[in-house]
């Protein structure tokens, strides 16, 4: 096997962050976890280097030793000589370590004598102790309609066979993720047990439009009612209510109805509010008698009351 490089492993650059160091070392680990790829040895030997690359990365005195002495091999010899290297005879170090090519076996071997003692952050190989992981996270969808999430409730869900009761704040949005920490797969090694995440798919079952914690909606009203102003009926996600228009109400005009909206998520009694735009109906199929009073209207309004 050719020269293991943790970056590579870890499919980071050699300039990332500690935050993309730890960003690529979940992303990995979850992926090769044994919980989730059963009997294939390949994604086993695959964990054990994420967890080894990210011992050594995550770290920053690690890592600078790294930097320094894992690229060149040749300069283990160096290395050894400023008393950084501990457990093997040098004579035994260049059949391995000189030639550019390892097993597993020396890669395991390097880190214990480079950092002193096995991985602890993941590492397990055979004859050793036990390393503890955590257990794989699960994922799981929650559909629900947005007349569900008005309120807070409670929701029973079945995951990995257990129930799981649920309390849903009222304001959560769609595609919002909540974890739920202990409800995933069992620890490896007496390790924690994963977590549960849940995305909420909410499906909108009103005659409102959400956009965040406000509502928007249209009411029709009549020409005459636009005209000559009165009262009309609004409904809301708690109700309905009355407005009181004034006469000349234009087509379009918007008004907005304050903490009418939707829930704010984890802060109680606190609401967007209701933006509500007017849309006068023109009437149709009008009797000649209509007519003739439109007319008369019209010629009012063009000519006055000569």
């Amino acid at each position: 096997m050719e020269f293991i490089d943790y970056y590579k492993i870890l499919e980071i650059d050699r300039n990332a962050s500690a935050d993309d160091i730890k960003k690529a070392y979940r992303k990995l680990a979850r992926k090769y976890h044994p919980d989730l790829n059963p009997n294939d040895k390949e994604a086993e030997n695959k964990f054990k280097q994420v967890n080894e690359a990210n011992e050594v990365l995550s770290d920053p005195e690690k890592r600078k030793k790294y930097d320094q002495y894992g690229q060149d091999w040749k300069h283990a010899e160096e290395f050894e000589r400023g008393g950084q290297r501990q457990s093997r005879p040098r004579g035994q170090q260049s059949s391995r370590a000189y030639s550019g090519h390892f097993t597993e076996e020396d890669f395991s071997d390097f880190f214990s004598s480079m950092f002193g003692g096995a991985a602890s952050g993941g590492f397990q190989s055979s004859g050793r102790e036990g390393v503890k992981y955590k257990g794989a996270d699960y994922k799981a969808e929650l559909h629900l309609k947005l007349s569900d999430v008005y309120k807070t409730h409670k929701q029973t869900l079945t995951v990995g066979g257990k129930n799981i009761r649920l309390t849903i704040q009222a304001g959560v949005e769609d595609g919002q993720t909540i974890k739920i920490k202990g409800y995933g797969g069992e620890g490896i090694n007496g390790g924690p047990k994963g977590d549960l995440f849940i995305s909420f798919v909410i499906k909108n079952d009103t005659d409102f439009v959400r956009e965040g914690n406000d509502l928007h909606a249209k009411v029709s009203m009549d020409l005459y009612t636009a005209v000559l102003g009165g009262e009309i009926t609004v409904p809301t996600m708690d109700g309905k209510v009355k407005l009181k228009l004034k006469p000349g109400t234009q087509n379009g005009t918007k008004v907005r109805l304050k903490g009418k909206g939707f829930p704010v998520y984890k802060e109680e009694g606190k609401f967007g509010d209701l933006y509500v735009t007017y849309q006068v109906e023109i009437p149709k199929a009008l009797s000649e008698k209509e007519k003739e009073l439109f007319m008369q209207l019209a010629n009012i309004r063009n000519h006055g009351n000569d």
